[in-house]
């Protein structure tokens, strides 16, 4: 049996601010003693960005410019130059977490196109109300041919908590055709680059339906959201990526009618 290394934090909880110390030991056991160079313990921070398959190709120009971003980087001497005895030999640490200057240390969050690694913000609630006509929607080739219909409604905040749900309500005043389903889409807008150009992918991360046929006029449907804790994070943007949230309702009409209202959202962690 040869000689193993574990690293071992104290903390169970591994969630880390910016200048919180970093504590536990360095774990070596063996049966029998060892001669070694010194031992130093590094801590290493990145961001990394990648261009999806359909935009390799693409926007090589920039291609550079997301090669990993370096937030945190620090090296501590442990032991120097020796021998470690046989048996288990453990070795206490403890160093602040301090990123790099000009750098912030973002939330650890892995998307389908950007990885990164958390930060308070202020929260102030951004009410909104909306109204969806034939008239209001846009990207629409023949209107003349949309069913008549009124729904109106509210979002309570589209500045989120990303720990409390997004709620509100919307209200079918009326249509002229069936109603088949209502749904609220989380939508995930992931940004990458520089100047010579962007990579913008939208994925759809949360699909929920509120309302299933044609439902009565006039009553009161709730919103209800809550951000899914793996697949979001509060919303980022820097020079070279973003990382934005958009909520989508949808609603079908008979017989194959979509209507779509979109929604930006700015999603914190307080």
């Amino acid at each position: 049996m040869g000689t193993t290394l574990d690293i071992k934090i104290k903390r169970a909880n591994k969630v880390y601010h910016t200048g919180e110390m970093l504590s536990g030991v360095v774990v070596i056991s063996g049966k029998d003693s060892v001669q070694h160079q010194g031992l130093s313990l590094t801590v290493e921070g990145t961001v990394n960005l990648q261009l999806s398959a359909k935009s390799v190709g693409v926007f090589e120009a920039f291609y550079n410019s997301v090669k990993p971003i370096q937030v945190i980087n620090s090296t501590i001497e442990m032991v120097k130059p020796g021998k470690f005895p046989g048996g288990k030999t453990e070795i206490p640490f403890e160093f602040p977490l301090h990123v790099k200057s000009n750098k912030v240390l973002y939330e650890t969050y892995h998307g389908v196109f950007v990885n990164i690694q958390p930060q308070k913000g202020k929260w102030t609630p951004s009410p909104v109300d909306f109204t969806i006509t034939p008239d209001t929607l846009q990207n629409v080739k023949e209107r003349a041919l949309l069913p008549k219909f009124l729904i109106r409604g509210h979002l309570n905040s589209t500045n989120c908590v990303i720990t409390q749900p997004l709620t509100g309500e919307l209200v079918v005043e009326s249509s002229e055709a069936a109603i088949k389903s209502i749904e609220l889409q989380l939508v995930r807008v992931e940004t990458c680059g520089c100047a010579e150009g962007y990579a913008r992918d939208a994925t759809e991360i949360q699909n929920i339906q509120i309302a299933d046929g044609d439902v009565c006029r006039g009553l009161s449907i709730p919103i209800y959201m809550v951000f899914p804790r793996l697949f979001t994070c509060p919303t980022l943007e820097t020079t070279n990526f973003k990382v934005e949230f958009e909520v989508n309702i949808v609603v079908l009409l008979h017989p194959d009618h979509l209507i779509t209202e979109n929604f930006p959202l700015k999603l914190c962690r307080m």
